[in-house]
């Protein structure tokens, strides 16, 4: 337990000053638009870190691009990754943009392409709503998730495409969400809000070092594709924004996830597999997942959640080193009767919690169905969770696990677990309901459902040694060197 301690004490440390800022994010929204960037020369050349290199280079100002905040850039972005999409079979091509203030609509990538934010460029969303090009919804979900029609497309967005590389010095994609928060208070949308970066249908995917700020809903989702990096990512929304979800993989396979800060108003990571019965029919997992070295805060959410939406399956997820300061909860699982589908082979490690809610949810009865069609017979399938190494404080509730009469919640195992209960926590520590499983040096005591194997079976929740594919993946040094035209 030393070294879990001692970690906990950097951690704490490291992530004050990040906590300070969820502070000011609960009151203020984050923007761009009101502060002149500082000012950067460009630069001639630079390198890289990525999962290929280009042989062809372009600036967007080579198109057209007007960095001054208030010029529209899309039809720049379009023309220039269609042009440079010529080159996917002669070694592909990179699209660089330099410090500035880039406003612009929905664009789309190309295969065997990289975009490449500078330090101090700043992607800035359009707010003419009437711009955003309205797409169908997701086979998997069958339904818009804040209206029953299509969707608007993301603001970055890409189907069937192979290698691809979203990246930069830590440049910024500002979202400007606060108009679209606004709408979807006010039941004022006709279709389901933009995320910021949505990849569908692709492989060979890496988004990293880069700030998303202020998206109108999801961050990051990649959705029915494989073998995904993201990597070094930091995104931020006011606490109260509705539905800002860190990263979403959806119906996924082989993503690695890594030193990601998150400060959002809902799930820091959220794993989905499609929405009762379209999910259960279109039969598209997320399985392979890592999630390492994560800081989170979000007080009205989870760390980690899996599902709600899991219809299609989720399978063989590994979370390790994972760091949440006032969040609701850390690891959460979110489902229902008429979801069907299963979440298995749940493996977290390492965990290091302060002010927390809840540190462990499960619930069996979370509602929000797609519409009324959904089969009151799809059941849920939760086996094979578990959770060890794990040090928390300032708890309310050590857990609350529910799962469904008739079909319970199977074989959790919760080990090496200390949870320091806050001053005005509640009385019960533990509520367990339909569920099968068991623990080791757990401390509050857990339920009688989850009987303690006593202090030498602290290693008896799994975690596996084998490595996945997505650990392999060794990234190229890449360079940019600026043409003048």
């Amino acid at each position: 337990m030393e070294w879990l301690w001692k970690s906990n004490s950097l951690r704490l440390q490291v992530t004050e000053k990040i906590w300070v800022l969820a502070v000011v994010l609960g009151v203020l929204t984050l923007t761009t638009s009101g502060v002149e960037s500082r000012k950067a020369r460009i630069l001639d050349s630079f390198e890289y870190s990525a999962i290929s290199c280009r042989a062809h280079s372009a600036s967007i100002t080579d198109f057209g691009g007007v960095g001054d905040g208030l010029t529209l850039n899309t039809k720049a972005f379009q023309a220039a990754i269609n042009q440079l999409s010529q080159y996917g079979s002669d070694g592909g091509a990179q699209l660089f943009v330099p410090a500035g203030k880039w406003l612009t609509g929905s664009f789309n990538l190309t295969s065997h392409f990289t975009l490449y934010l500078q330090k101090d460029a700043v992607l800035l969303a359009s707010q003419d709503i009437a711009g955003w090009p309205v797409i169908d919804p997701l086979p998997s979900y069958g339904h818009g998730r804040d209206a029953a029609g299509g969707r608007y497309i993301s603001l970055i967005f890409g189907a069937n495409l192979t290698d691809v590389v979203v990246t930069g010095d830590n440049g910024t994609i500002d979202g400007q969400g606060a108009l679209w928060w606004q709408k979807f208070h006010g039941k004022k949308l006709k279709y389901t809000r933009p995320y910021l970066i949505e990849i569908m249908h692709s492989d060979n995917i890496q988004i990293s070092n880069l700030t998303f700020v202020n998206s109108p809903s999801w961050n990051v989702h990649p959705v029915y594709s494989s073998n995904i990096l993201i990597q070094g990512i930091t995104i931020l929304a006011p606490i109260t924004s509705p539905n800002t979800d860190g990263v979403n993989p959806d119906s996924c396979t082989n993503t690695r996830i890594e030193d990601a800060y998150i400060v959002s108003g809902d799930d820091c990571i959220a794993v989905k597999s499609g929405w009762d019965e379209y999910g259960i029919a279109y039969g598209m997992p997320t399985k392979q997942l890592i999630v390492r070295r994560l800081t989170c805060i979000s007080p009205y959410s989870a760390a980690i959640a899996l599902g709600s939406e899991m219809s299609g399956g989720i399978e063989d997820v590994r979370a390790e080193d994972i760091t949440a300061i006032n969040t609701e909860s850390g690891i959460r699982i979110k489902t229902a009767v008429g979801r069907g589908g299963y979440v298995k082979d749940i493996y977290v490690k390492g965990m290091t919690l302060h002010t927390m809610k809840w540190v462990f949810k499960m619930n069996g009865n979370y509602g929000s169905h797609a519409d009324s069609h959904y089969d009151p017979n799809a059941f849920p399938v939760i086996q094979g969770i578990n959770y060890r190494d794990i040090v928390a404080e300032n708890v309310t509730i050590a857990a609350r696990l529910e799962g469904i009469p008739g079909h319970p919640f199977s074989g959790i195992c919760i080990s090496n677990a200390t949870m320091g209960m806050a001053r005005k926590a509640k009385k019960v520590a533990w509520t367990c309901a339909d569920i099968e499983g068991i623990t080791s040096g757990v401390v509050p005591q857990p339920c009688g459902l989850l009987p303690d194997q006593g202090p030498e079976k602290l290693e008896a929740c799994h975690f596996p040694e084998e490595s996945l594919a997505m650990d392999s993946i060794e990234l190229k040094r890449c360079s940019y060197q600026k043409k003048y035209l």
